[in-house]
This record gives structure tokens, sequence and C-alpha cells, in this order.
């Protein structure tokens, strides 16, 4: 059955992961979910971030997360480039909207997921590597099934 999935990943301390965060959201999409990714996978925004007032973009995100919620969606998370705006989304979720957050972590930027990811049991974490990036999406795509 095919979701509705807000994806959170770091833009000001993440903008070498876009690409990244492209195949992520591209694969939820090909797999037939609705994904909200804001300008996260945006080739257009670098580190500096959106030409917005950070009001707007705080009204905007926490919107979509409160829509996806609505319907039962999903947070997804790419968490391997520490974000304080990415915690802060993951804690709206879980928090406020009761949300299901999956997490995905590669241990190559940090040398241990935060704790505060790793050590909510509520949360999915999925540890994976460049070269294992076909099977962590396959173990996301299991966990949204479920």
């Amino acid at each position: 059955m095919p979701r509705t999935i807000y994806f959170s990943g770091s833009i000001s301390g993440g903008r070498e992961d876009r690409a990244m965060y492209r195949r992520i959201v591209k694969a939820l999409e090909d797999a037939g979910h609705r994904v909200f990714a804001g300008a996260v996978t945006s080739e257009s925004i670098d580190a500096a971030g959106e030409p917005l007032e950070a009001l707007q973009i705080f009204e905007r995100d926490l919107g979509w997360i409160e829509d996806v919620a609505a319907v039962g969606g999903v947070l997804v998370a790419e968490v391997s480039r520490p974000s304080v705006g990415v915690g802060y989304e993951i804690a709206a979720a879980r928090y406020r909207h009761n949300m299901p957050v999956i997490c995905l972590y590669r241990p190559a930027f940090t040398s241990r997921c935060s704790g505060m990811i790793a050590g909510d049991r509520d949360i999915q974490l999925i540890e994976y590597t460049d070269d294992l990036f076909d099977g962590a999406v396959e173990q996301l795509l299991r966990l949204l099934r479920e």
C-alpha cells in the first residue's frame, strides 16, 4: 500500500548529500509512495538555505509534517550528517503527531549515530554504507509495508 512520506535531511550541513537524498526520494516515489521533500533535494539550494524567512520555512515544514500525519503518513530522515533542523522535525513528528519515524544512517561521517535517534526504541534505524544503498532501500520499503 502506498504511503505518504515526509522526507527530512540536512540542508545547512548536508548539501554534499543532496544526490543521496534524491536517490532515496526517487526510490520511494518509484515504489509508489507520495513524498514531501521540500528544499532538501533541490539542486538550487546551497548551504545558505532557502531565500525565505525562518518563520516561513518553519511554518511550511511543520505544516507538511502535520499534513502527512493527518493521512497516517511516515517521516523518513537521512541522519548521517547531524542537523538540528532534522532532529526538530523528527521530534515534532514523534511527539506532536505520534508518527512513525524511520531513519537512515551512514557511519562514514560520524563515529556513531546520535543517541537521541539510536536510543529511541520507537524509531526504526537503518545503518548502511554507500555500497549497501540498495539493501538499505529494500529494508526501508519493507518497513513501509508493515
